[in-house]
């Protein structure tokens, strides 16, 4: 894929901290937004985010500290979140297979032939899409709070009245109203805390706000509710050939950890990392023990 670059200023929070670029890749008729961290001679680590949720959901702290283990961490919008393009709401053009083809037009932008992927939620689902379309271009895989495609997850194993669903009420909700919007995702972050350690409603308030106003248009990014793809990998997941390690808190509301587990025994050389009392968040309070085994699963291989 040919790739047309437009790279941003070098910026950096403090001395010690590894630099940041952002740059926009344009490619297959779309932009996508997309921001780097540490020394790109480094092993690199492709970081896609869920549901609705732009890079800003990898906090730009916890990319940069990964960046601090010697790795070379990229940061994306996906489609119809944050700076990369956005399609009419409730008109998507595009599939999952779509998205899948970003993660090597984000490669491709940045010239690296091979990557470590690390994937949350629906973006653990297209990092797994991913290693089955190419491989030889996936070093190793990271699935964080997801489930194993071609799987039903419409009744999940031991599922409980507490179960969520990220969209449920988003139907009464104005998208063009920013307070509104604003509260409804609040409080859809608080549903999805885990219970072992307490939940920043105020740093959650704040991490929304700069994504609403950031994003070309926030409204579409419930398209992803709506898209389809992936078909030709059902049945196909154990042609992964990538190592795969899987982190999931066990006290996740959306996607139960029992999806995490399912996805791991499917691999007989699989890491799993149960994050206790976990949601389905990237808790800061988690955030050592994540980084500590993405950098294991991430060193080079002979």
């Amino acid at each position: 894929m040919n790739a047309e670059i437009t790279t941003g200023r070098r910026k950096s929070e403090t001395k010690k901290k590894p630099t940041s670029t952002e740059r926009v890749i344009r490619a297959g008729g779309v932009e996508i937004a997309t921001e780097a961290f540490g020394n790109p001679a480094n092993p690199p680590i492709l970081l896609m985010m869920g549901m609705m949720a732009s890079m800003l959901w990898w906090p730009a702290e916890f990319c940069q500290r990964l960046a601090e283990q010697k790795r070379y961490v990229i940061r994306y919008d996906n489609r119809d979140t944050g700076l990369s393009t956005a399609y009419e709401p409730g008109e998507p053009t595009y599939t999952l297979d779509d998205m899948t083809d970003d993660v090597f037009r984000v490669l491709d932008g940045y010239g690296i032939r091979t990557a470590n992927v690390v994937g949350m939620s629906l973006g653990g689902v297209i990092a797994q899409y991913a290693a089955l379309k190419h491989p030889r271009r996936v070093a190793s895989l990271t699935a964080i709070s997801t489930w194993p495609v071609g799987s039903d997850t419409s009744h999940p194993p031991e599922s409980t009245e507490t179960d969520v669903d990220p969209s449920a009420g988003g139907e009464k909700v104005d998208w063009s109203d920013r307070a509104q919007v604003i509260d409804f995702m609040v409080k859809d972050a608080r549903m999805l805390a885990g219970t072992t350690h307490c939940h920043d409603e105020r740093d959650a308030r704040q991490l929304i706000e700069r994504d609403y106003d950031r994003a070309k248009n926030f409204a579409s990014a419930t398209n992803h509710f709506m898209l389809k793809g992936g078909d030709q990998w059902k049945g196909r997941l154990r042609e992964i050939r990538a190592p795969l390690l899987v982190i999931h808190g066990t006290a996740d509301p959306a996607v139960p950890v029992e999806h995490g587990a399912a996805l791991a025994d499917a691999f007989a050389d699989a890491k799993f990392v149960r994050l206790e009392g976990g949601g389905h968040e990237l808790h800061r309070e988690d955030w050592d023990e994540i980084i500590a085994a993405i950098v294991e699963h991430t060193n080079p291989r002979s």
